[in-house]
């Protein structure tokens, strides 16, 4: 059959949803989303620098200010209908109100794959 009279089903457009958020509030911002039904997290612990400044720390008694400040990062692999709902769980549940709670990035993603059985697209998640 030629191609062009195949149906061809179209891949789910997905998104990838990068946050920088405070650790401390991780485990509110991962129980809002678990809710929606997000399939794949992935979260790491990173250091980085913007207007929040360090804390002076002491150090065997002489205070020092470290020149980065620990946070998590979350990766969210998610269909485009759960966008719009995961962001506003990030930024729900992860504000303080405060300089330093963080930052969130969206992306296109071109094609998933699960490596276990080949799974492509929104079934790969």
């Amino acid at each position: 059959m030629p191609l062009s009279q195949k149906t061809i089903r179209p891949i789910e457009k997905m998104k990838k949803i990068e946050a920088i958020i405070r650790t401390s509030r991780f485990d509110q911002i991962h129980s809002c989303v678990a809710g929606l039904g997000v399939k794949f997290l992935t979260f790491y612990e990173v250091k980085g620098m913007g207007l929040e400044h360090a804390r002076l720390e002491m150090y065997r008694g002489v205070p020092y200010e470290p020149a980065y400040i620990p946070r998590t990062k979350i990766e969210i692999i998610t269909v485009e209908e759960l966008v719009e709902p995961v962001i506003n769980c990030i930024l729900a549940e992860g504000k303080t109100g405060q300089v330093g709670d963080g930052k969130i990035f969206v992306y296109d993603v071109l094609d998933a794959y699960r490596i276990r059985n080949s799974d492509k697209g929104e079934q790969a998640l």
